[in-house]
């Protein structure tokens, strides 16, 4: 993160730091969680089990729940989704189970609160180390795993349960990928990622090697050598340009870069923080960026997209979630060039833009000024192949790597998943499936390669 010329923080009481970056969730009571389980009507043909990216048995855990069987809850969640505390705490389940389930209907007054409950059949079972499987007889077999967000850590363990050794290199000093650097603070604790990479790593057979980044300490033509297989779960590794003048300036940030510096931070009152926030973006990251500046004590923080609401990649409950803290959405705008007065940020000039019935974007040539002396860039991620180019290139699409419907790249004995990859939503619980699915393919292609 850059060091803010003339940007202080610490304008807030110590408790205030504390209360606003509580679980924004909070979680709820043995009898609050009864009552709410049993709202469920336990559907024979569950909607919510469709659309959980990781199929959990939704009314299994839920009536695990409201029979008193805590463990037996946890044991259903973690069979599908071995990250299901952290799942339950950041799955958008409004656009998912929630949105899904039959209670979400007009005459009804809400859906059951599945997120909520996962997470309280998460943090209550009595066993925190039992694990849903047992690892099988050691194969032998190796497999690199790049990164170690929830694609590289699902891929392990469902590796490791077929007996074979998984090996993940993380570029950074610690592990846990977009749940440990990328998600918003009052979401998802540090102290949550970290029991939770400890519970997995417990079921054996896994090899985790920090501070070791492809391209540059080890390359991917090695691994191939060296690994029966290898799994790409790298993430998206830079931030987009913005593109205008004044871009370069000390007082601008990517969003990424400052939540990851925020949710590492023991100190929350030594974080710069501007009076005056711009963020330009209109993604969940531009909501988490945006809402934890104001948590931070930013006196006016503004949101500006260049299209209208509608077509946000923010669901309708992050941008609820940015107005109930004081944000200011602006649309229909799009930057045009950072404004100085010496070495200080005034703001940012916006040119207005329209949008035809194609839905094609225009400049309208009338400009107008936000002020400002921080600005955050929340404007998407992209993929950098270059680290994965030492040898045979990997094929690409739409600038992310192609995969056929096993996980298979381009490469041979290659795989990935999660958000490098060119299909589904960029979510962690989707990502949870696809290490799920490559590592089932991964062990069927060298069951196969063993004549078994």
């Amino acid at each position: 993160m850059k060091a803010f010329a003339d940007i202080s923080g610490g304008r807030l009481e110590a408790t205030e730091y504390d209360n606003n970056f509580a679980d924004i969730k909070p979680p709820l009571t043995t009898l609050q969680a009864q009552v709410e389980s049993a709202r469920c009507l336990f559907c024979y043909d569950a909607p919510c089990i469709t659309a959980c990216p990781t199929g959990i048995d939704i009314p299994g855990f839920i009536r695990g729940i409201n029979t008193g069987n805590i463990d037996g809850a946890a044991h259903t969640i973690l069979t599908s989704n071995i990250l299901g505390a952290s799942c339950a705490r950041i799955c958008p389940v409004e656009i998912l189970c929630e949105q899904a389930c039959v209670r979400s209907h007009e005459q009804e007054c809400r859906p059951v609160l599945i997120g909520q409950l996962q997470q309280h059949a998460m943090d209550h079972r009595r066993d925190k180390s039992a694990q849903p499987a047992s690892r099988a007889p050691s194969t032998g077999k190796r497999i690199a795993i790049i990164g170690s967000g929830p694609a590289g850590l699902s891929a392990a363990w469902h590796l490791a349960i077929k007996g074979h050794d998984a090996i993940i290199f993380e570029a950074a000093d610690k592990p846990g990928g977009l749940n440990t650097y990328g998600i918003a603070r009052y979401k998802l604790s540090q102290e949550t990622v970290d029991e939770e990479i400890e519970y997995l790593m417990g079921i054996g057979g896994i090899e985790l090697h920090c501070e070791t980044a492809i391209g540059q300490d080890i390359s991917l033509s090695e691994l191939r050598r060296e690994y029966d297989a290898v799994f790409i779960a790298a993430g998206l590794q830079a931030v987009n340009y913005l593109n205008i003048e004044g871009e370069d300036s000390d007082a601008i940030c990517n969003a990424v870069d400052y939540i990851a510096e925020l949710r590492q931070s023991h100190e929350l009152a030594k974080l710069p923080v501007g009076r005056r926030v711009v963020v330009i973006g209109a993604g969940n990251t531009a909501v988490d960026i945006a809402t934890q500046s104001r948590q931070l004590g930013a006196e006016e923080v503004s949101m500006v997209y260049r299209r209208g609401p509608q077509h946000m990649s923010a669901t309708d409950h992050e941008q609820h979630v940015a107005k109930d803290h004081g944000v200011t959405l602006r649309y229909h705008a799009r930057p045009a060039r950072i404004l100085h007065n010496h070495d200080a940020m005034t703001g940012v000039e916006f040119e207005r833009t329209h949008t035809d019935d194609q839905g094609n974007l225009s400049g309208t040539g009338e400009y107008y000024t936000l002020p400002a002396d921080m600005v955050f860039k929340a404007t998407g991620q992209t993929f950098i192949p270059e680290p994965f180019t030492d040898g045979e290139t990997l094929q690409l699409s739409k600038g992310r790597i192609h995969v056929d419907d096993q996980f298979r790249t381009s490469l041979t004995h290659v795989y990935a998943g999660g958000d490098c990859v060119d299909r589904d939503d960029d979510l962690a619980v989707v990502a949870v499936q696809h290490g799920k699915l490559a590592a089932q393919a991964i062990d069927l292609d060298l069951k196969a390669q063993e004549g078994q």
